[in-house]
């Protein structure tokens, strides 16, 4: 039979007076139109004139035939409102590229009416009832198919609590809530909206037969309900079940691990000061974790066990840079102070003291501080230690080593302030110096992150207000800390207006990355600060506003601030602004680094060396820790790169992508450790990527190598410190000491186990894993002694010869004495067979069992397995590092537990005078002597 090959008959009965002929040829063409879609959109008027005619016995079929035309023609809203038309001819359950397209368009419309229904409910469009019977429909089709994942997709978007509701419960909650609670902190951008979804999840948490305590601890935190915090600790502690106390430690070790000073010391407000003797000891160690006391004692005492500092690299470098030039020398002191960072281990600064006594002004200021880094965490010691170098009543020896020591001191008690912001808001107060109001400034903010202590941001208004250039800069930096995350628009209105006034530029940019941190996670809140600070004329300013959006949304992925910081980053006049909007890509972006690489690729072509450089640090700040290749691929031409300060850029990158990885795990590692000792021992390369490259030395080893820079947190959650950290540290492009602020986003990666009573008992569990896989990377080996060899003396022929034949009779001599004695000899087949089997490799087990304090990689962790059957077994399901609280099934029996030696002495830090100098020693007196003239 021969096909047809026109539809123009059929089209021609749609002109005919019969309704039932009409019907006939509408019947057809709906199976035709897929093919000859282009003759019948000439009569598709035609069609929509039956649809449109109340009395046509069959519009719905006139309605399906002119949104399939329409939707061959492109016209994919007009094929939309037909669809909805057409009624229950428009079927649902059809497999068709149509049904398919037009369902999706019909789920994009629904979502934006309701979308604009919750924003604002009055000048929203209507919303058309078919439109909604169709989702309806396709809501019933999902729980049909049991695709309740698709459902809530769907419902999220669209803002409906009840199918959210419905699917949970039907869908079996055990596995629907952790699905809804990724999508809510992923796909949800609107804070007001999560909130809501975060309280929901709450309850149906609480609900599950066995209330998943973890889940429901991090969404408190991230609604900032402490009062319902401090109530779940309490009722876990009162129960009287000891998995259930256990539970309570875990989830005070989470809090301390995500939650800001702020919101710690309100829940440990919350709980009760004056129970029942029984449990108030219980509350007592609750309230101890969560000051922090208890992780910071751990991790430091994990730290110290577990060094494994290479100070020949250190070493190295020292000896082939010039101490005299400050650049070269503040390089190695950081170097230092990342490599032994939480370690207590100051050997290398005592190895060379008379190096460091060349440290002048801002190099001692950055070497004293650099004393913070080494012993953060050391609350306890933190004063005792740095004494000596801390300014004394009266006595000002040396500023710069002063106020050195009192950002050392911030450094020590970052993000755990309240032993030492009195005695730093006294100094403060009662000093005129801009040196000590700088390091004053900044060990304040340091300490007091987050704490939104008005008392001290009046102290810093202060210092501000002086119009000190030095000082002034620390104090605008110093406020955006202490009121991080606030968006308090008495603090947003003085810092924007001081910036206005003051004609110092380290003022305006103090300010502005201040500004920026006081917004810091308010997301769409901070947009109308963002447009403001994007339109300045005030380069610096802009600057402000790039990481004003790194800030706000920082971890969220956003589009909408991807989209503009991509145009800044090709539109606007000033280098520094571009440089900082790609940088700022990284913050945003470090959840979804795969995709950093990527959407950076063509920056990192710019033709603006200040553009690549931004694209350097986007790769380092979201990649950290995570040995991508792609980001990897793109950075090494970059060390190439024609501008000092652009390799310098891929320098740092390099070894922030590196942190611990080793040649099994990613085999750039060691031709990039090698490249940097290369570049240092150039002596025509740039100062500035030499810097680079001894500061990727030292954070490629940070921490003994037992640290990664990670943005965010083991359970999820945007690591604030962290943030803070890295986007301080970007600042050493104008001011080096700020390289210090790294240090706070240095996270150790291990698995500390404790017991009921948090100490340390040994354990042992599994990683299923080769152990070299994650292994440390070996140490540099000291070059070997060359020993040179002797040159032959020069022998005459003749001599030559008469040796040669006296030589000749001897041996012939021998042999006929020694032939019935002689052994058998091997052969050489035999000899190698014999060195093969001498070195014949072991072969590598596939697991390994690892003790307490080990250090465990993020990558490592899903190798990891505890035996069920073992004395302790963690209380929380999923194993995610750091601290784990550990339930004991043998209870009764006693316990080996491991000592703590993490100690420090008050004069663990090198014995140096205040001003930070070695003075030679004076000659010895001399001893008593006669003189061997005899009198006259």
């Amino acid at each position: 039979m021969v096909g047809l090959t026109s539809a123009a008959g059929v089209i021609a009965l749609l002109d005919e007076q019969d309704d039932d002929l009409k019907v006939y040829a509408l019947q057809k063409l709906n199976g035709l139109v897929d093919q000859f879609w282009a003759e019948i959109s000439d009569a598709v008027s035609k069609i929509e004139i039956m649809y449109e005619d109340n009395e046509f016995k069959d519009r719905q079929l006139a309605a399906l035939v002119a949104s399939k035309v329409y939707y061959h023609l492109g016209e994919f809203d007009d094929s939309l409102n037909f669809a909805l038309g057409a009624g229950n001819l428009f079927d649902l359950s059809l497999k068709s590229e149509y049904v398919d397209t037009i369902v999706s368009k019909c789920i994009d419309k629904y979502i934006s009416l309701r979308v604009q229904e919750q924003q604002d409910s009055e000048s929203a469009e209507a919303m058309d009832p078919r439109l909604k019977d169709v989702v309806e429909k396709m809501f019933d089709r999902c729980y049909q198919d049991g695709e309740y994942k698709q459902a809530i997709g769907i419902a999220l978007e669209a803002h409906r609590l009840d199918v959210v509701k419905y699917s949970i419960n039907a869908g079996g909650p055990s596995i629907i809530l952790p699905y809804v609670y990724e999508l809510t902190m992923t796909v949800v951008l609107d804070q007001a909206y999560r909130n809501t979804l975060l309280q929901l999840l709450v309850d149906q948490f609480r609900r599950l037969e066995v209330p998943d305590y973890v889940a429901i601890n991090q969404c408190l935190v991230h609604l900032g309900d402490h009062q319902a915090s401090a109530e779940l600790l309490q009722t876990l502690v009162n129960s009287g079940v000891q998995s259930d106390l256990l539970m309570a430690y875990q989830l005070a070790f989470d809090l301390e691990n995500n939650a800001t000073q702020k919101y710690l010391t309100k829940v440990s407000s919350a709980l009760p000061a004056d129970s029942a003797d029984t449990v108030q000891p219980k509350f007592e160690k609750v309230k101890s974790i969560l000051s922090g006391k208890e992780t910071i004692k751990l991790q430091l005492e994990f730290l110290c066990r577990n060094n494994h500092t290479d100070m020949l690299i250190l070493k190295n470098s020292k000896t082939v840079l010039d101490a005299r030039l400050s650049v070269y020398h503040s390089a190695v002191t950081f170097a230092n102070a990342f490599m032994n960072a939480g370690t207590t281990s100051d050997d290398f600064l005592r190895q060379n003291l008379e190096w460091l006594s060349r440290a002048t002004n801002w190099s001692k200021f950055s070497a004293t501080a650099a004393l913070g880094v080494i012993h953060k965490g050391h609350l306890s010691q933190g004063l005792a230690l740095l004494a000596p170098y801390l300014p004394q009543d009266g006595v000002t020896a040396s500023p710069y080593s002063e106020g050195g020591s009192l950002f050392a001191l911030g450094l020590i008690h970052a993000n755990h302030g309240d032993e030492v912001l009195d005695y730093l808001r006294g100094v403060l107060k009662n000093t005129q110096i801009e040196v000590l109001q700088h390091g004053a400034c900044l060990g304040l903010g340091t300490a007091g992150m987050a704490t939104e202590n008005d008392e001290i941001y009046e102290e810093l208004k202060n210092v501000l207000f002086s119009d000190s250039a030095i000082g002034g800069e620390g104090a605008g930096l110093a406020m955006g800390m202490v009121m991080l995350g606030t968006a308090s628009e008495k603090a947003l209105d003085e810092m924007l207006q001081y910036a206005h006034e003051t004609q110092h530029e380290k003022i305006i940019r103090g300010l502005a990355v201040g500004i920026s941190l006081v917004m810091y996670g308010k997301e769409d809140a901070a947009d109308t600060l963002i447009e403001k600070l994007a339109a300045d004329k005030d380069p610096l300013m802009r600057y402000g506003g790039m990481y004003t959006i790194a800030m706000a949304y920082c971890g969220t992925g956003s589009n909408k601030a991807i989209r503009r910081l991509l145009h800044v980053a090709v539109s606007d006049v000033n280098d520094d602004v571009r440089r900082a909007a790609v940088t700022a890509l990284g913050f945003i972006l470090f959840r979804s680094y795969k995709q950093v690489p990527r959407i950076v690729q063509l920056l990192s072509e710019s033709y603006n060396p200040h553009v690549r450089y931004g694209a350097c640090l986007a790769l380092g700040i979201s990649c950290a820790g995570t040995g991508s290749l792609e980001a990897i691929e793109l950075l090494e031409p970059m060390t190439k790169d024609n501008v000092d300060f652009v390799r310098q850029g891929a320098f740092i990158s390099l070894a922030m992508i590196l942190m611990q990885q080793n040649e099994v795990q990613n085999p750039k590692s060691a031709a990039v450790r090698t490249m940097y000792e290369e570049i240092i021992k150039k002596k025509n390369e740039d100062a500035l990527a030499k810097f680079g490259a001894v500061l990727g030395q030292g954070i490629i080893d940070a921490g003994g190598r037992n640290v990664t820079i990670s943005l965010q947190s083991r359970s999820g959650h945007s690591n604030m410190p962290a943030i803070v950290g890295v986007a301080l540290f970007t600042q050493f492009w104008y001011w080096f000491p700020a390289s210090h602020f790294l240090s706070l986003a240095f996270t150790p990666t291990a698995v500390i186990g404790v017991n009921a009573d948090l100490n340390m008992p040994e354990i042992e569990f599994t990683s299923n894993a080769k152990p070299s896989l994650f292994a440390y990377i070996p140490p540099t080996k000291p070059p070997t002694t060359v020993v040179v060899e002797k040159v032959a003396t020069a022998v005459l022929s003749t001599t030559a010869k008469a040796q040669a034949k006296a030589k000749k009779a001897k041996t012939a001599e021998t042999e006929a004495m020694d032939e019935d004695e002689k052994p058998e000899e091997k052969t050489e087949e035999t000899k190698e067979d014999e060195v093969k089997a001498a070195v014949k490799p072991k072969k590598e087990p596939h697991f390994e069992k690892l003790g307490n304090l080990a250090r465990v990689l993020p990558a490592q962790l899903k190798y990891i397995s505890f035996d069920k059957e073992a004395r302790y077994v963690p209380v929380k399901k999923d194993v995610t590092g750091g601290i784990v609280v550990l339930l004991d099934n043998k209870s009764g029996e006693p316990e080996t537990l491991i000592a703590t030696t993490a100690t420090v002495a008050t004069s663990t830090a090198p014995t140096l005078d205040n001003k930070m100098e070695v003075e030679e020693e004076e000659a010895p007196v001399p001893e008593p002597f006669t003189y061997p003239f005899s009198k006259n």
